[in-house]
């Protein structure tokens, strides 16, 4: 795996997130939440979908992500591509006519990202379901005017981080970032504790 295969993957899998995945739901059934599955993520409502590595799974179908556009995927799952419309002003970039390529290694540490994000966030909060926003592709919950979530990496890092994002900003040496404080997960070892401190340090 080569040093740009994971910033291409994680640009690939979050344009299927948005153009094959939440777009089709928001149309069908009015929500744009995504949700963390064994392997990858998927959609929460109608119509079912999932991304399993590089595999997009839709019913009894399976097809390959590799090679084909983000049209042909929405075909194959008969539901069309397209980002949800009037929601929000960022998101992948993608286009219908864009060909997906993705790297499975680094498909793979995107969804222990995933995993592990979603796993720190439910024993976090228990009670509160962790959703994976198709705007940013980063998987998230909010408590108490705080945002607690992993980001797969965007303009402020590259690499998959956690972070702690106040509605107000803080001030003092844990919150190192312009939204709150973030943390790569490679130098985090109990993301947890993390996401603990940052209530702690919020309140304070």
């Amino acid at each position: 795996m080569n040093a740009n295969e994971p910033v291409a993957t994680r640009k690939a899998l979050h344009a299927v997130a948005e153009l094959v995945m939440a777009g089709p739901q928001y149309r069908r059934s009015g929500t744009i939440r995504l949700g963390v599955t064994p392997g990858g993520f998927a959609t929460v409502a109608e119509p079912v979908l999932r991304v399993e590595g590089v595999v997009l799974v839709a019913g009894e179908t399976r097809v390959e992500l590799n090679g084909r556009t983000l049209r042909e995927l929405g075909e194959v799952t008969g539901s069309g591509a397209g980002a949800p419309e009037g929601l929000y002003h960022d998101g992948s970039g993608g286009a219908p006519d864009d060909v997906v390529v993705v790297d499975a290694e680094a498909a793979g540490v995107l969804a222990e990202a995933l995993g592990r994000g979603d796993a720190a966030l439910r024993a976090f909060a228990p009670g509160v379901t962790p959703v994976l926003w198709p705007e940013h592709f980063d998987l998230g919950i909010s408590v108490d005017e705080v945002n607690y979530g992993i980001s797969l990496g965007d303009g402020h890092l590259d690499e998959p981080y956690a972070y702690v994002g106040p509605w107000q900003p803080r001030e003092g040496e844990f919150w190192n970032a312009p939204f709150g404080a973030a943390r790569p997960l490679s130098e985090v070892d109990d993301l947890a504790a993390f996401f603990a401190e940052g209530r702690r340090l919020a309140s304070g």
